[in-house]
């Protein structure tokens, strides 16, 4: 499911199945509601969503509380990780809370 900023909603329903078989770069968030972290990145994610959408960014996001095995198939020990895939494959990492221009530079890496 596509939210209305572009944003993908990734569950284990769907097996992050859009995110796996896209060759294209995906940053995929994974939070929770009671994280504050997770709450002070989401408005970053979202203007990364925005900003780098028109280069081919797919952004996706994954409430680990609603989706526990995703966070298990991934190794996701900590949130907020933003984790990158290229080729449906996870090439890049980043932990916890971090500013924007870190993200940032780990998109530009990938493009």
């Amino acid at each position: 499911m596509t939210t209305s900023n572009g944003i993908i909603e990734v569950t284990d329903d769907n097996s992050a199945d859009e995110v796996e078989r896209s060759e294209r770069l995906a940053m995929v968030d994974f939070w929770a509601k009671w994280c504050a972290p997770c709450r002070m990145v989401a408005p970053i994610v979202e203007e990364l969503s925005e900003a780098y959408r028109s280069r081919g960014l797919m952004v996706g996001k994954v409430d680990v509380d609603a989706n526990p095995s995703l966070q298990v198939r991934y190794g996701v020990r900590s949130i907020p990780t933003i984790l990158f895939f290229k080729g449906g494959k996870v090439v890049d990492r980043v932990v916890g809370l971090v500013p924007r221009r870190h993200i940032e530079e780990k998109i530009l890496q990938q493009l």
